[in-house]
């Protein structure tokens, strides 16, 4: 297929499961949200690829192991019947080791532009945190913001209370073009 694709990328903490200032890597305490596995359906029946894109520092902070992390992702999509078409994480901390695929770097959304083929002009970055918005941004993808942690100067285009929300006004925009 070389036409280039629609594709949703969404943070994982506060979007996709209850976030968690501690981490959340642990099964018994990832808890999907609301309307997430429903959402993720009618975006994928639309056409979309959905890829998560993910800081997850305490691995190399060693509070958690990559196994652990994954182990979440698997549940994750076994919930919502894997719809998801790829994560993205990026396991470093700036304390231990620089990286562009650190949010608010933009070389996670890269590799997933040139895997999937990426209409960037056609696509949108669902976060809850100003390091979602910034790259997304910088690449020419729309944003939507779930909740109010983002400072004034990098508000995303669009703001939602949940991932079905902003489901909603993502179809809603792609049937109006």
């Amino acid at each position: 297929m070389n036409q280039l694709q629609p594709c949703v990328f969404l943070d994982r903490d506060g979007v996709l499961n209850r976030d968690n200032p501690q981490y959340t890597y642990r099964l018994a305490a990832f808890e999907i949200l609301p309307g997430v596995p429903e959402a993720l359906y009618a975006l994928k029946e639309a056409g979309f690829v959905l890829v998560v894109v993910t800081n997850q520092s305490g691995i190399a902070q060693k509070i958690y192991t990559q196994h652990q992390m994954e182990l979440c992702h698997i549940y994750l999509q076994e919930a919502c019947d894997h719809v998801i078409d790829h994560f993205y994480f990026c396991p470093y901390h700036p304390s231990v080791t620089q990286s562009l695929a650190r949010k608010p770097g933009t070389l996670m959304f890269e590799k997933a532009i040139a895997k999937f083929k990426v209409d960037v002009s056609r696509s949108w970055m669902v976060g809850d945190r100003t390091r979602d918005i910034i790259p997304a941004r910088q690449l020419g993808i729309q944003t939507i913001q779930i909740g109010d942690e983002v400072e004034p100067e990098h508000r995303a285009d669009h703001t939602a209370a949940t991932l079905a929300e902003a489901a909603g006004m993502i179809l809603h925009a792609r049937l109006s073009l």
